[in-house]
Parts: C-alpha cells; sequence; structure tokens
C-alpha cells in the first residue's frame, strides 16, 4: 500500500494511506452534500497537494472502485467518481463517533463479549471483520473471544451482503466483570495500553501547532480527519478508572473539535471553488 509523509504546514513523522486520506475528505466535506460526481482532476489536485504522485492516487481511485467504494462514470474523456451507497452507510456509521464530545466514554462497568468462528470457506472476509471489530472497539483476548468496552451492537458489525450468514456463527453478551477480577490487567492482555497512550499524545504533539498556521484549509482538515480516525481506530474507549494518571483522550478529542471547527468552513470554501473551476473546463 502507497503512504504518503505529512504534507501539512508542521511536517511530523505520520504516515497515512491515500485511500485514508479520502475517506477523510469524503466523510468531511463530500457526505450528504449534494455534490455531483467529482472529476478525477479535483482529486488528482488535493492528493497532490498532500504529496500523493499521481500513478498513486489513480490506483487509489481504481482500487476504491474495485472495492465498491467508489462508482466511476466518464464524462467525455474525464472520469467522475461518486460514494456508492455502501460507502455512505460505512461513513455515516462513523460519522456519531468522530463528531463526539466524547468518543471514549462508555456506561461505568459494561461489557461486550463477542465470541466467533470463521469457516474455512470465508476466511478471505476475515480481515475485513477484524477492521470492523477494532473499529468498534474490540479487543482480542485469545483465539476467537473478543472484549469492548461498553454496549457494542453486534448485528452492525456483521451487516452488509458480503457479510450473510456470519452473523449466525457470532454469540454476544453484555456483562460485567466478576467481583475480584483484575481489570487493568485484563485490559493489557487485550490492548497495547502504551501504544493508545502514544496515539492520543502523537495527535496533540501534531495539530497543537496548527493553531498559529495559516492557510491550506482543505489539505490541513484532510489531514486532521485522517489523524483523528486513526486515533479512534486505536482508541476503544478504556475505562477511565483503570488507567492511569493524566490520560490524554479528554484533550485530544478537544483539541480534534476546536481545529475542526476552525478550519471546515474554509476548507468547503476552497473546495466549492475547485469544483466550479473543474466544471469551467468541461
Amino acid at each position: 500500500m502507497t503512504a504518503v509523509q505529512d504534507a501539512s504546514p508542521n511536517p511530523r513523522p505520520r504516515v497515512r494511506a491515500p485511500q485514508q486520506l479520502l475517506f477523510s475528505f469524503l466523510g468531511s466535506l463530500v457526505l450528504d452534500r449534494g455534490y455531483p460526481p467529482i472529476s478525477s482532476r479535483v482529486f488528482l489536485h488535493l492528493l497532490g497537494d498532500l504529496g500523493v504522485a499521481e500513478a498513486a492516487a489513480r490506483a487509489t481511485l481504481a482500487r476504491m472502485t474495485r472495492k465498491g467504494l467508489l462508482a466511476r462514470t466518464r464524462e467525455g474523456r474525464t472520469a467522475r467518481f461518486s460514494l456508492t451507497p455502501w460507502a455512505e452507510d460505512l461513513l455515516r456509521e462513523a460519522k456519531p463517533r468522530v463528531d463526539s464530545p466524547a468518543p471514549f466514554t462508555h456506561p461505568d462497568g459494561e461489557w461486550t463479549l463477542l465470541s466467533y468462528s470463521m469457516p474455512e470457506s470465508r476466511r478471505d472476509l476475515r480481515h475485513q471483520i477484524r477492521a470492523r471489530l477494532i473499529w468498534a472497539g474490540f479487543g482480542g483476548l485469545r483465539d476467537g473471544l473478543w472484549i469492548a468496552p461498553g454496549r457494542v451492537d453486534i448485528a452492525a458489525i456483521f451487516q452488509g451482503p458480503e457479510f450473510a450468514g456470519l452473523a449466525e456463527l457470532a454469540d454476544g453478551f453484555y456483562s460485567v466483570p466478576v467481583e475480584g477480577t483484575d481489570v487493568p490487567r485484563l485490559l493489557h492482555r487485550a490492548w497495547d495500553v502504551g501504544a493508545i497512550r502514544a496515539e492520543h499524545e502523537s495527535f496533540i504533539a501534531a495539530w497543537t501547532p496548527d493553531r498559529a498556521a495559516a492557510g491550506h484549509p482543505l489539505t490541513r482538515l484532510t489531514l486532521l480527519g485522517a489523524d483523528w480516525l486513526q486515533v479512534l481506530r486505536t482508541d476503544p474507549g478504556l475505562p477511565a478508572e483503570h488507567l492511569p494518571d493524566g490520560w490524554p483522550s479528554a484533550e485530544s478529542t478537544a483539541l480534534y473539535r476546536e481545529r475542526f471547527a476552525a478550519l471546515a468552513p474554509d476548507a468547503a470554501g476552497e473546495l466549492r471553488r475547485l469544483l466550479e473551476a473543474d466544471a469551467g473546463r468541461r
């Protein structure tokens, strides 16, 4: 997978795949905005500003089309792309947590346990199921047994025609720990707690200097969204009472919301100007 180093005004050692950048852009600025299919020129311009080579950008658009995330049409010699219904559903599903003022908070003491087995005939879907489980907040306790803080909608994990029949192979339980359970030890078994903290601290270190930056609102918002999605994938929202003092999730959440509010209006305006200029080239 092609990855891109930070191309923002404040370079930092964070690496993102072009598809991550496009998901951030599409979820933040395109979803439910009523735009017509967007030409490849606009995508290439955006990804080029983010340091993605044209060949890698075109390959990413083609790959997302093959996966069923983008629908491709032609207008003369120009390729245009729009979100498929499935991609729209995925982005809408993620949006409440992306926009939440408290994305790492769950009801105290509640957990979701999930046990499932993948038949040999469906092993090709293992990576996709694993990605969905991680996004939903699950960590692996042992083979086939996963745990997540709070109450997770397990049925939503197995939605989609490609997962037909897999929900029947999963058993889920809402539960509370037995008295005397060493919950901090359990957390360290299921998650790399140090890596979760480091992800928050990296986000804070990267985006605090953005307050003093100027220009490039579209690329900065795209980078911001990609970084925040990575934080959300990494941290399932572990209970604060079982975490070290000074846990940084509240600080990173406040910083994301502040920077998004500051950048979004100008980024939306920049995108509209790009689309208008591109329409003039027809």
